[in-house]
């Protein structure tokens, strides 16, 4: 298992009749959905308690809780699964695997980790800061402070020369900040965006040498009409700021509008980054069609590159393919909205959203395919099973993965100097969590994981800026996070 915040998960001990066809055993319950919170209810509950409590066989033996921390025959997934799939008659464990598909198996193991998961949180006491409130951290203890307040879902933040910076708002407004104070009035010139659902302006990333060209590049969900019909996709701009407005705007990647998928719809990616040579690397959701991810012809689901004005580097690996989209880096995506390149080995890694469950974080290789929707660590968001396939010849492996969901957002590597424990450790928002999240990476695997705080809002990004801050995108407000006063800081 890939290290996590988690502890070590519960005792399986008896899974008796947790998973029973109907007429097998202690009943005649319908035959199950498929959806894994159902057969739990119907066939788990009687022994194991309605919320995974534990309880006892209808002989009268003790059925231990799938909370704790215990395991007899293994807490890994395969472990687990085995348990479900052979059994273990002598303990009144039925054996499944001829009346239980292996994915349905997979969907269950998913259902045990996320609602164990979802109880062992609800033990922790986590940061809420609440401004100017010094925070006990594992490596630091800091300050929480609003920096700047009144905004709404803002999505991106940028520093610019001067004490400047920039921010983009989900619904489609570009704001200047200067010394710490929004300007009144959005940039005018900004093209239209469509921002319903999960449509909306993106990422804002200043060009490597933005202070001699100028340069900001955005991403946003661009409305189209194609054929009569209104289609959206991810594009990519550049323009540059002159008296309030976004001017010179230049095309960096727009696919061909046959390619468009309709407008409203999930999954949009919209993160954007520049390598050491000068790349852009963006990504593109699958737009809620998992297939789009693993078909090289369309730019959806996949993460892409181009030099800094739209041009097609040669050395793409699918540049000389004439079925391919040529931009493509990597592919096998679902939705990727934090990416970000180490300060030090160079290497992109992304952040992007799995079902219901299976965030991952991936070290992005040229060329690679990372696996969605054929491998996942998640099930569908009904519960039901998506596929018991984890893993693939030829599709990588997450760096680590999160189940119970997450909704893993906007990310940077720490590069600043208030704190020197934190440097170039990762840094990760999230949106359904409500967590900021250090993670601390070493010869590319997760080692530690540290929730800085959590139930503040829905965080849409880190970054950090000049000073050695990070600063962190609230739903209404942005805060800036600076070492708390005393020895320990």
């Amino acid at each position: 298992m890939p290290p996590t915040l988690r502890p070590t998960f519960p005792a399986l001990v008896i899974l008796a009749a947790a998973l029973a066809p109907a007429g097998l055993l202690f009943g005649q319950n319908p035959r199950p959905t498929g959806k894994a919170n159902e057969a739990y209810a119907q066939q788990c509950a009687n022994c194991h308690g309605k919320k995974l409590e534990g309880g006892q066989t209808p002989a009268g033996n003790k059925v231990p809780s799938l909370l704790d921390d215990e395991w007899l025959h293994g807490g890994d997934d395969e472990s687990i699964a085995r348990s479900i799939r052979n059994g273990y008659p002598e303990k009144e464990m039925p054996v499944w695997s001829a009346t239980m598909p292996e994915k349905e198996i997979r969907a269950m193991v998913i259902y045990i980790r996320e609602q164990r998961a979802l109880f062992q949180r609800g033990l922790i006491q986590f940061n809420k800061p609440q401004d100017s409130v010094t925070v006990k951290g594992e490596l630091h203890d800091y300050q929480l402070n609003t920096w700047v307040g009144e905004v709404t879902e803002p999505w991106s933040l940028a520093f610019l020369p001067g004490h400047r910076a920039i921010m983009t708002e989900k619904r489609g407004n570009v704001f200047l900040i200067e010394n710490g104070k929004r300007a009144e009035k959005p940039l005018t010139g900004v093209p239209p965006v469509e921002s319903t659902g999960q449509a909306g302006l993106y990422d804002v990333v200043p060009h490597p040498d933005f202070a001699r060209n100028g340069w900001l590049y955005f991403a946003f969900a661009d409305p189209q009409k194609y054929e009569g019909k209104a289609v959206c996709l991810t594009k990519v701009i550049r323009g540059k700021i002159r008296d309030g407005a976004l001017v010179d705007q230049e095309t960096i990647y727009q696919a061909p509008l046959a390619k468009y998928p309709k407008s409203g719809g999930p999954h949009f990616g919209g993160r954007i980054a520049f390598d050491q040579n000068g790349h852009v690397f963006f990504s593109i959701g699958e737009r809620g069609n998992g297939a789009n991810a693993q078909d090289l012809s369309v730019p959806m689901g996949k993460v892409h590159r181009v030099f800094d004005d739209g041009r097609v580097p040669d050395d793409n690996p699918f540049a000389k393919d004439p079925k391919a989209v040529p931009t493509i880096w990597s592919y096998g995506h679902r939705n990727p909205q934090g990416l970000a390149f180490h300060p030090v080995t160079g290497q992109l890694f992304d952040a992007e959203h799995g079902p219901r469950g299976g965030d991952e974080l991936n070290l992005v290789g040229k060329g690679k395919n990372y696996g969605w929707p054929v491998i996942t660590y998640g099930m569908n968001y009904d519960g039901s099973a998506m596929t018991d396939i984890t893993a693939k010849e030829g599709m990588e492996q997450p760096v680590t993965y999160w189940t119970p969901s997450l909704a893993v957002c906007g990310m940077n590597f720490y590069s600043g100097n208030l704190f020197p424990k934190w440097k170039n450790q990762l840094f990760l928002a999230s949106l359904v969590g409500e967590e900021l999240r250090r993670i601390e990476i070493k010869d590319g695997k997760v080692v530690a994981q540290e929730i800085l705080f959590k139930n503040l809002g829905r965080i849409r990004h880190v970054i950090g800026g000049p000073d050695g801050a990070l600063y962190v995108l609230l739903p209404t407000r942005i805060a800036r996070i600076a070492p708390a006063a005393g020895p320990s800081s």
